[in-house]
């Protein structure tokens, strides 16, 4: 079955999923029955459509010598990304711009667009969720379009496929994980006598830390993560107002030699704790004991837990040193959205 694909954003993400599905494309037909292509593609300069598939191979080459997609010299060139996700056929819409949680456009607008036209959408950008997570969500329902998000929180470590699927009829009573690799490598690297400095800049090198990595410095990345997992895996209606947010500005070598004295070592924590039926959220730098789960996660590692009452504690971590993963979480989603697909039209 082919399915066609718009990208919105052509960033480090989804060029790296250009990548994937010319390497992959014969395994995804033999395993899981699809062949997609990308119809679309907008950037901050413009968008391309083609409705037979765009040359990826073509356009990944232009796009590396410092060019527009607009300017792409095969296809039907639009002014923007909302302009294509309204006017184009296609079947799922990817959004992967760069995070705005001022206002979440362009891409929140583009989410709404596909989704009113019946179009299933795939999110690695956060802000969308964190901004209307129930709206987009009520949209997706009313219009019959899926809604997919896993590349969200810790790129291709699969902590919403886990708590929505998996934790059958468990009571979650607690979450608790370090969600953003980059203050991770920044605290490690810390630890080890590195300057603050240096080691941001070495992960806005790796592509890892955000356009604005005042995200995830003063840990608002980490926040909206959590939001998204409390809303998708506990039930629960969370906004960004609701997380107490402290980032990692403050803390500085007199900290690190504290916390190593006592064998602990910091991270940014992000956690949700059911108290009287009530949620608390909080994202905040956190002195953990060494050889503990969270303390073992380093550099580029992220990780959750989930304490339950049935299945006990659930730990996962993942060493994403890239935006691979999370380019490979945005077409994880895409295959099971077709599975889906094809389940209700089974049923029918």
């Amino acid at each position: 079955m082919n399915k066609s694909l718009l990208f919105i954003g052509f960033g480090a993400v989804h060029r790296h999923l250009a990548r994937i599905l010319l390497d992959k494309i014969d395994v995804l037909a033999a395993r899981h029955g699809i062949r997609p292509r990308v119809v679309g593609v907008a950037d901050s300069g413009g968008a391309i459509y083609q409705p037979e598939g765009l040359d990826l191979f073509a356009l990944l080459a232009h796009k590396e010598r410092g060019e527009s997609v607009r300017a792409f010299p095969d296809g039907q060139s639009f002014p923007d990304a909302l302009s294509l996700a309204q006017a184009a056929n296609y079947d799922i819409l990817l959004e992967a711009s760069p995070v705005n949680l001022d206002d979440g456009e362009p891409a929140i607008s583009c989410v709404r667009a596909a989704l009113s036209r019946g179009r299933s959408v795939v999110l690695a950008n956060k802000a969308p969720l964190a901004l209307d997570f129930a709206g987009l969500h009520a949209l997706a329902r009313e219009r019959g379009a899926g809604l997919a998000f896993s590349a969200t929180v810790c790129g291709g470590l699969p902590v919403i496929n886990v708590g929505q699927r998996d934790l059958v009829a468990a009571e979650i009573r607690r979450v608790e994980g370090i969600f953003n690799s980059t203050t991770n490598y920044i605290l490690s690297r810390m630890a080890a006598g590195e300057s603050y400095e240096s080691a941001l800049a070495e992960a806005q090198r790796r592509g890892v830390a955000e356009t604005d990595p005042r995200l995830d410095v003063e840990g608002w990345d980490a926040a909206n993560k959590l939001v998204i997992v409390v809303n998708a895996v506990m039930g629960a209606s969370a906004t960004l107002d609701d997380v107490a947010v402290q980032g990692i500005q403050e803390v500085g070598p007199a900290q690190m030699f504290e916390a190593r004295k006592q064998g602990r070592v910091i991270k940014l924590v992000a956690q949700a704790e059911c108290s009287g039926g009530e949620w608390r959220l909080s994202v905040a730098p956190r002195a953990v004991r060494r050889d503990s789960f969270l303390g073992g996660i380093s550099e580029w590692q992220m990780g959750v837990v989930f304490y339950t009452d049935i299945y006990e504690e659930i730990y996962l971590k993942i060493d994403e040193r890239g935006p691979l993963a999370t380019s490979a979480a945005m077409l994880r989603d895409c295959v099971i959205l077709n599975f889906q697909h094809n389940a209700e039209a089974s049923s029918l």
